[in-house]
């Protein structure tokens, strides 16, 4: 007996299956219908921001945009599973090669496709909380610095100040002196661990979190053509939740968005 298939013919860009204007309201509307170029959506709590942003990328996907020239940038793990299982329900099989996650993640995917020329060899490992902490206070130690003889900061001390400094794009010297001054007079000393705590990790081929949205940011400045291939790829980045106070994050966007 012959078999029969039935075809179903995906709805082609300009006949969109859904009715965007019965499903939000007039505000959500106009930033889903939004024409192309930046655009910043400001609402408050319980205002419907994951729906408009749902419905944004269901919005573009059916009017030709491609998934893998889409961007979906989240500040949790949550987020980004939710908003991609929303517009996967809204419009199913048309997502694959979507981009969606956390900057982390999405920091990580890109490392990962570029290892070497980041300065790292494949397959290289990310430290959790504790990790860091114990080759920190490992650093320290080779330092000669004995922190219960000078009440030096404990590595996950040392770890939060770079950290912010790193994010917030500020001096050691400003951070200490605002947020931390009474590590004030070991500026010196935490300068030198910083320096060493970069080449433990390069040796051990390790990263930590902050270093899955920086190392992105110095793979691009030192290869532009690896940062023009990702620019011509993402034609729509959408960042829910956006935090311009954080230098790392806001770099990070711009570098792709340029």
């Amino acid at each position: 007996m012959a078999r029969q298939y039935t075809l179903h013919r995906t709805p082609a860009p300009g006949s969109p299956r859904i009715d965007y204007a019965a499903e939000l309201n007039a505000q959500q509307l106009a930033a889903v219908e939004a024409p192309p170029g930046p655009a910043l959506v400001i609402a408050g709590a319980g205002s419907g921001k994951t729906r408009t942003l749902t419905y944004r990328v269901a919005f573009l996907l059916e009017h030709g945009v491609l998934p893998h020239q889409i961007l979906l940038l989240t500040f949790t793990n949550k987020a980004a599973r939710q908003m991609l299982e929303r517009v996967e329900n809204l419009l199913p099989d048309r997502t694959h090669g979507l981009w969606g996650g956390t900057f982390h993640s999405v920091g990580n995917r890109i490392l990962r496709r570029n290892a070497e020329p980041a300065g790292y060899q494949p397959g290289f490992s990310i430290m959790d909380r504790e990790d860091q902490k114990d080759l920190m206070d490992s650093v320290i130690v080779s330092l000669g610095i004995n922190p219960k003889e000078k009440r030096f900061p404990k590595g996950e001390v040392v770890a939060d100040i770079l950290s912010f400094a790193l994010n917030t794009g500020r001096k050691l010297e400003d951070v200490l002196a605002e947020k931390y001054p009474f590590f004030l007079d070991f500026e010196e000393e935490i300068s030198q661990i910083r320096v060493q705590y970069e080449k433990r990790k390069k040796t051990a081929n390790t990263l930590d979190f902050d270093d899955l949205l920086e190392k992105p940011l110095l793979l691009f400045r030192n290869h532009p053509e690896i940062a023009s291939r990702y620019q011509e790829q993402f034609r729509y980045i959408l960042v829910d939740e956006y935090q311009d106070t954080n230098h790392l994050q806001a770099d990070f966007i711009h570098a792709l968005a340029a």
